[in-house]
């Protein structure tokens, strides 16, 4: 038990006696071995949607669209590949039911239901 207690002590003032590390060392160490960004590490699917978002893009419409009053001058926006698509519109807030219709390309359309408007906009995947 004596010994490793002396050893240990013993190893301690061999370190001090050293003196500390320069500064430029510390930071040497810090820089090689830091964790690497986000931006670094992703790849695939993350770092396509990474740069796309950097350029001010949403390619797969993952962020919540914009604000729209539902009038004609102010149509809901519906990204669509097709030339067609379908909506389902909740007319009023508390209502449970939703009103299906297809929505096709050109002049804004309106809701059966509620009468707001909508328009099909032309929408590029990446890939």
């Amino acid at each position: 038990m004596l010994c490793r207690d002396l050893d240990l002590a013993c190893a301690a003032a061999a370190a001090y006696s050293r003196g500390p590390l320069p500064a430029a060392a510390l930071l040497r160490g810090l820089v090689d071995q830091c964790i690497p960004t986000v931006d670094e590490q992703a790849t695939g699917l993350e770092k396509i949607v990474l740069e796309a978002s950097k350029r001010g893009t949403d390619p797969y419409s993952i962020l919540k669209p914009r604000e729209c009053a539902g009038s004609k001058q102010d149509p809901h926006i519906v990204p669509s590949i097709t030339n067609k698509r379908i909506v389902g519109c909740v007319c009023e807030e508390d209502n449970t039911a939703v009103v299906w219709f297809w929505l096709h390309q050109g002049e804004a359309q309106r809701c059966p239901s509620c009468g707001a408007y909508y328009k099909l906009v032309p929408h590029e995947l990446p890939h």
